[in-house]
């Protein structure tokens, strides 16, 4: 029998499922940092075996009496795949926790990355509060949510709050690090017949300094602004310099931008790339713009990948009035800085390298 505008009980229930899903999905997040914090995802890595519910408790210094806290905090983890169940020995029936190739992410010691400071930079409380103020902001005159919450611009809190600036550093940090698992000597045809590189807005360098270890003939220069770059160390072929990219661009063969352009609007985005424009060399002298950066792609991405580009989009509109960009928005941004063309090559998970041709 048909209840409410002609759905069935069994439709309705389920869109109530659906719908309780997303308004509790924070959840899942804040009990990823909790697990971040807690230094869970480490515990698990140090141990020899699978991990038991009484050595997590024991390991984490947690009072016996919130054991059953842990179990249904580790459910919920195990669920989502940042951890998994495995038997502590073969012939025995006892199990533990495992890491998964998620939570090999988390832990301090990961060699290619870690990222958990990406969790706790997303996570933190000041970044999280504008989302209770977006209907707000909808309906004012604000940039972004972020001013609406706090009063002021992500980019001038973070300049007077120097915990929240050096948190938002690391963040970015341990994301570029991932960038240490691309064997970039595969990518010589992008970097081939460079001499001079210059990443722009490229924070502590590390990005740079991967790309300065696999072309050792190439001279790097992070480009960033000067209480960024103030006293990291340089070496033979990578320097800091420091600036302001809406004033002037070193000029360099090459300009490298990774996730610089999501966080600024189209306005500002022509103005950052017509100043590359002028400090790269001509297409046939071998200059060019890198892009780093993400590529919306509803057609032919997987379902998981569009909601977390997606998401990503929402987190830069409310944040630094930002945003990610599909094929056509770049080529428009591309045209109008000036540029003739360009190529797309989706070789970085959520990421993509745009190569753009004067």
């Amino acid at each position: 029998m048909d209840l409410i505008h002609g759905e069935g009980a069994g439709e309705l229930f389920q869109a109530q499922s659906h719908m309780y899903k997303h308004i509790c999905s924070f959840m899942n997040s804040m009990a990823l940092k909790c697990a971040v914090q807690l230094g869970i995802p480490d515990i698990i890595h140090n141990h020899a075996h699978p991990t038991t519910l009484p050595q997590l408790v024991s390991a984490l210094h947690i009072p016996p009496t919130k054991a059953s806290c842990v179990h249904r905090l580790m459910r919920l983890l195990v669920h989502s795949g940042f951890f998994a169940i495995a038997k502590v020995h073969e012939h025995e029936e006892e199990e533990g926790y495992i890491l998964t190739p998620s939570s090999r992410l988390l832990f301090k010691d990961n060699p290619t990355s870690n990222l958990s400071p990406f969790v706790l930079t997303v996570l933190h409380p000041a970044l999280v509060t504008p989302w209770h103020f977006f209907g707000d902001w909808l309906r004012g005159d604000d940039l972004t949510a972020f001013e609406t919450a706090h009063g002021v611009s992500f980019w001038d809190h973070g300049s007077h709050n120097p915990e929240i600036f050096n948190l938002f550093n690391e963040g970015m940090a341990s994301d570029s690090q991932m960038m240490s698992v691309v064997n970039f000597r595969e990518l010589k045809p992008v970097f081939e017949g460079l001499s001079s590189l210059v990443d722009l807005g490229g924070g502590t360098g590390l990005l740079a300094r991967i790309i300065s270890e696999a072309f050792p003939q190439l001279k790097c220069t992070v480009f960033d602004l000067p209480h960024v770059v103030a006293n990291l160390p340089e070496s033979r072929n990578l320097e800091y310099v420091g600036g302001d990219m809406f004033q002037s661009v070193p000029s360099a063969d090459a300009i490298l931008l990774k996730c610089v352009l999501h966080d600024w609007s189209d306005e500002d985005c022509l103005k950052i790339l017509k100043k590359c424009r002028e400090a790269i060399r001509s297409e046939e002298e071998g200059g060019k713009v890198i892009i780093i950066d993400v590529v919306i792609n509803e057609k032919k991405d997987e379902d998981d990948i569009t909601e977390t580009k997606l998401l990503m989009d929402m987190m830069m509109m409310t944040l630094v009035n930002g945003r990610e960009r599909n094929e056509k928005e770049w080529e428009r941004l591309f045209l109008e800085a000036g540029f003739r063309h360009y190529k797309i090559t989706p070789i970085f998970g959520l990421r993509s390298l745009i190569e753009v041709f004067p």
